[in-house]
């Protein structure tokens, strides 16, 4: 999507992005190896009642829906950050998300019009219609190249 399709109050949605086991190991053993997201039978006695995924491990698979969806082959080069992240329920093995973003801004830097800025927030659900995820993100795309060409998912 070119940042000419984007606009205030516009909605997105994007998944199912089913989530495994392995993968909910494989992310927590790498990046947040706390026994709740590594060990499932320690994790069976804990607060959680089961093996639960790494918050950021939310966040990667937002940000994965995200860039098929939308950001694959479009004019978006970075981000200044997030306004607020917030994991509001645990993802699990076995979940099915699905991501809904509403752009709330969409605009040109004043001081550099090749610059469009885009910002919006992802709501991420499961399969049961819980909200796992909520954040508000700015995206940046540089309007002063063309977009690259479309790159197959691997």
């Amino acid at each position: 999507m070119k940042f000419a399709d984007f606009h205030a109050g516009q909605v997105i949605e994007a998944g199912p992005y089913a989530v495994t086991e392995d993968e909910v190991l494989a992310f927590a053993r790498q990046y947040d190896p706390q026994w709740f997201h590594t060990d499932p039978q320690a994790a069976a006695q804990g607060r959680f009642a089961g093996l639960i995924a790494s918050g950021w491990h939310t966040c990667a698979i937002g940000m994965r829906l995200m860039t098929d969806a939308v950001l694959q082959g479009s004019e978006s080069f970075a981000s200044p950050g997030l306004g607020y992240v917030k994991w509001l329920h645990p993802v699990r093995p076995g979940d099915a998300l699905t991501v809904r973003a509403t752009v709330l801004e969409v605009r040109c830097a004043a001081s550099k019009p090749t610059l469009g800025i885009v910002r919006w927030r992802w709501r991420m659900h499961n399969q049961a219609g819980v909200e796992v995820l909520d954040l508000e993100a700015t995206s940046l795309f540089d309007l002063s190249r063309p977009a690259p060409s479309q790159e197959p998912r691997p």
